[in-house]
């Protein structure tokens, strides 16, 4: 009898152990990108109840969270919010970047094929990523029976957030007008997404993410995986990841003032209303856990803070870097090419070129140096492999430090003075755009609602890289792999 018992409580205790672990039936991450963090009160008074300002009175508000590296650019947001890291680890160093001297997008993959289209768009994966995210962490603490699937019109903001482990990622292709995937996921669109571009065809060529058109689109294709993949139905926690990309790309055109972006935000918050209400039908209000975040911010427009009598200007650092390949060339009395280029107002020297050369890199670096130093507007010229004991304030040199990477990463950052963008200078430029440590740019929305958060707020600082341990934390899974952040919620 005694045996008997023994038996039945040590087949019993496993399920018991299982069933004490709480979690949420779905977790969605929302990335507004280019969303400052003060739009949350610029417009307040035009938002629905059920849109941002239900985010803001039913959830957690963290007022002082930041982007901890430079630059601060779209495939490093998204990498860093789901990995809970920096760029340092994860070798996302931007949109774009070199690798060994050879130019890479941060999502290119020759080595699979477009699942959707015939164009070369869906030529993608997250293979350049070399962390674990969000997903792939809760695909790990349930043995991959959990679904994840990520969402965006753009590639890389679709991609990075879902993860490794993915079972989809889908991003638009503009020139066939449809969403499309790749063969990494899988090698034939669903029935259900083939319906719905059939439904949301779009003209072949017409960039709907520079209209807010892109962003019901995006909630229609959200909503669509939320309920043909049955998401947050089945025995394991779901996850979907969200991004808006339509917001960045007004930004950039038309900058943070006007009736273009008030137009975005004011769709966005009827959108994220509907959103909000698909999710309780389908799943029951406070059984999903939503985060909503930005992957950076955006600067005002330099013209607009110059009539408005306020420090500011174009800086062009592409055209600088040209310049300066020239001035390289005749200070070490040479005709190679030794500059690779520039992004992000990160300097690439071209190694290669400069040893077949017989120069000295260290020498060509600090001849670099100290030709930008001499240039207007810049704040410094940090020597990424030297930073940490240059005369850079605390926190800036920290940032630089975590957006570098010695594989991927270049020789030099440029830190403009404060209101410089690396934009165009031209008195009729009317956008803007983002990059820099500033808290136009680094200062981020972030709001926890729904299962497992008590409403309140927080001014104490926060991180981008805060964001994945938290949901981690509350979903009792390991965090990623190369996380450097620390839960938020008490």
């Amino acid at each position: 009898m005694k045996k008997s018992l023994l038996i039945l409580l040590l087949m019993v205790c496993p399920f018991l152990g299982h069933a004490q672990v709480s979690r949420p039936k779905l977790v969605v991450g929302i990335v507004v990108d280019q969303m400052r963090w003060d739009y949350f009160y610029y417009y307040n008074r035009e938002f629905c109840p059920g849109g941002f300002k239900r985010l803001l009175s039913e959830g957690y508000r963290c007022q002082n969270t930041m982007v901890p590296y430079i630059p601060t650019v779209t495939a490093i947001g998204h990498s860093s919010i789901y990995t809970g890291s920096v760029p340092a680890l994860t070798g996302i160093l931007g949109n774009s970047f070199f690798i060994n001297g050879e130019k890479a997008y941060c999502c290119g993959d020759d080595s699979v094929e477009t699942v959707g289209s015939k164009s070369k768009e869906g030529k993608m994966s997250p293979r350049r990523l070399l962390a674990s995210t969000i997903g792939d962490e809760l695909k790990l603490a349930t043995d991959f029976k959990s679904k994840v699937v990520g969402v965006a019109l753009k590639d890389r903001a679709a991609i990075l957030p879902a993860g490794h482990c993915a079972d989809a990622a889908y991003w638009w292709d503009s020139s066939e007008g449809r969403f499309i995937t790749s063969t990494y996921y899988m090698n034939k669109l669903p029935a259900w997404v083939e319906q719905f571009n059939k439904a949301h065809q779009q003209k072949k060529g017409f960039d709907v993410k520079s209209t807010p058109k892109g962003i019901t689109l995006t909630f229609d294709m959200a909503e669509a995986a939320l309920k043909n993949e049955r998401l947050g139905l089945g025995a394991e926690t779901d996850m979907l990841t969200v991004s808006i990309s339509s917001t960045d790309i007004i930004g950039h055109i038309y900058s943070t003032r006007g009736s273009e972006i008030h137009d975005a935000y004011i769709q966005l918050d009827c959108e994220l209303d509907r959103f909000f209400n698909t999710l309780d039908a389908q799943l029951g209000r406070g059984n999903y856990l939503v985060f909503l975040t930005a992957d950076h911010g955006g600067a005002h427009n330099p013209n607009f803070m110059r009539a408005n009598k306020l420090p500011a200007g174009g800086f062009e650092g592409w055209t600088l870097v040209k310049k300066l390949n020239k001035e390289l060339q005749q200070a070490m009395g040479t005709t190679a090419n030794l500059v690779l280029g520039e992004n992000a107002l990160r300097v690439y020297l071209d190694h290669k070129s400069i040893a077949e050369a017989g120069l000295d890199l260290q020498k060509v670096k600090a001849e670099a140096k100290r030709l930008l130093e001499q240039k207007p507007h810049i704040a410094f010229v940090a020597d990424y492999e030297s930073v940490a004991t240059q005369p850079i304030p605390q926190p800036i040199r920290d940032r630089i430090i975590n957006g570098y990477s010695r594989e991927r990463g270049g020789d030099l950052l440029i830190v403009t003075q404060p209101g410089w963008i690396n934009s165009v200078s031209d008195s009729n430029y009317k956008g803007t755009n983002h990059g820099l440590w500033n808290p136009d740019d680094s200062h981020i929305p972030l709001v926890f609602m729904g299962w497992g958060i008590t409403k309140g707020e927080t001014f104490r600082p926060t991180s981008m890289a805060d964001i994945a341990p938290t949901v981690c934390g509350l979903l009792h899974i390991q965090m990623p792999n190369a996380c450097v952040g620390n839960a938020i919620l008490p």
